[in-house]
């Protein structure tokens, strides 16, 4: 007879059921959050580690507020379907999962294997995508608590994902945007592994923005400054609003710019004026909105998330087109904000090569990947064992070709 006091598997179709406090002990269980007027602390930041630091989007608010505005639902392909193991009452361990039929707003681009299969006949959706939803920022993704075995609550997750897989006749399990621990236990369990690159701006405890300039090569440095300049040409101001300080004003001011931005970029944006005050209401403190205006009214503005470690850029937009400002708001001010709050890093975002020269260096992303159709898991394989070669390859292409003076290293 099976024991009815052992670990067992089940799916929830939603973040309420399961409380606020089992799902963040989860998630960012013993994270250390710096202070709010926290500044440059290199010893404070020093105790923060990739096992204690906080992530805003793994915690309950940021993926409840997702499936509440309708974001992340049936409606828009992106069907929740966490696996949660148990044992007497106890959470153990949680993945964050959804039941897709399409592959939008995942940023690992899976398309031709999914074209591959249509071609012979055969069906790529639907599939199980275990990620942040439209977010494109490394993290845990097999969260165990940490007085729990590790590597047998991760098998069991793994385990539970196949059997989800096979229950609903999903061609594949993806997990995006992985820590490499995670990355590395996943390979062992015989799933794909596939690599890309981001753009990271690394704190070398800098004092200013100033004295970041000065690590870098001459001709780059005069280049940052001009386009400094020319960005806030045209008596445009910059905000930083975080925390009590945003109001809903600021939220319908970006939500305009987002949604210009993103109907020109990729035609439907995903997130909905409901989901960004949310955000606003549950989170606030992990917000960073970087808004530029001019003539007393807002014109662009940039949507950051604050870690402990860690500030996230995420979406940017602009109902005024000035040159340079994107840069400016994006990643100038981001350095800026890091180094007044002493964090260590800046992520940027997917892509973006142009970043290279503001400072911004190549980072190595994870995601593993498991297939049930034998020849297209056979083909897939095959593809990326070439593609990891040519990330690396390009990596260290890039690192060498970096905006730094050639004695300074800022590679990670």
């Amino acid at each position: 007879m099976p024991d009815e006091n052992a670990p067992a598997l089940r799916a929830i179709s939603s973040l309420r059921e399961i409380e606020r406090a089992q799902w963040d002990h989860l998630a960012n269980s013993g994270a250390r959050r710096i202070p709010t007027e926290f500044e440059s602390s290199s010893e404070l930041l020093e105790s923060v580690s990739e096992e204690n630091s906080y992530n805003p989007f793994l915690s309950w608010d940021f993926l409840q507020a997702l499936e509440e505005s309708g974001c992340a639902s049936v409606d828009t392909g992106w069907m929740p379907h966490h696996l949660i193991l148990e044992q007497q009452g106890e959470v153990l361990a949680a993945v964050p999962a959804y039941l897709k039929n399409h592959s939008q707003g995942e940023y690992v681009f899976d398309h031709a294997w999914a074209d591959a299969i249509h071609r012979a006949g055969g069906r790529y959706y639907p599939k199980i995508q275990c990620s942040v939803p439209f977010t494109p920022v490394t993290a845990r993704k097999l969260l165990v608590a940490p007085e729990v075995d590790q590597g047998t609550a991760r098998q069991a997750l793994v385990s539970g994902l196949v059997h989800l897989a096979d229950r609903y006749n999903a061609s594949s399990v993806h997990l995006t945007f992985m820590q490499k621990p995670e990355w590395d236990a996943l390979g062992e369990l015989e799933f794909l592994q596939r690599t890309d690159q981001q753009f990271h701006w690394n704190n070398n405890e800098y004092r200013s923005f100033e004295e970041f300039l000065e690590t870098l090569a001459s001709r780059k440095r005069k280049a940052l400054r001009k386009e400094r300049r020319e960005a806030l040409a045209h008596d445009i101001e910059i905000e930083w609003i975080t925390g009590s300080d945003i109001k809903e004003h600021h939220w319908d001011a970006f939500y305009a710019f987002y949604m210009d931005t993103g109907a020109r970029k990729w035609g439907t944006p995903y997130l909905n004026r409901m989901f960004f005050s949310l955000l606003g209401e549950r989170q606030p403190e992990d917000v960073l909105l970087i808004m530029a205006k001019r003539n007393g009214r807002y014109i662009a503005g940039a949507l950051n998330m604050i870690g402990s470690d860690t500030l996230y850029g995420r979406n940017w937009g602009c109902i005024e087109h000035h040159p340079f400002l994107h840069f400016e708001v994006c990643y100038y001010q981001a350095i800026d904000f890091a180094i007044h709050r002493g964090l260590k890093r800046v992520e940027a975002g997917a892509q973006g090569s142009h970043k290279l020269a503001r400072g911004y260096m190549p980072n190595t992303t994870y995601s593993a990947h498991w297939i049930a159709h034998p020849s297209l898991r056979n083909a897939v394989a095959n593809y990326l064992e070439h593609e990891r070669v040519a990330v690396e390859e390009d990596q260290a292409y890039l690192k060498e070709r970096g905006p730094f003076k050639k004695h300074q290293d800022n590679s990670t």
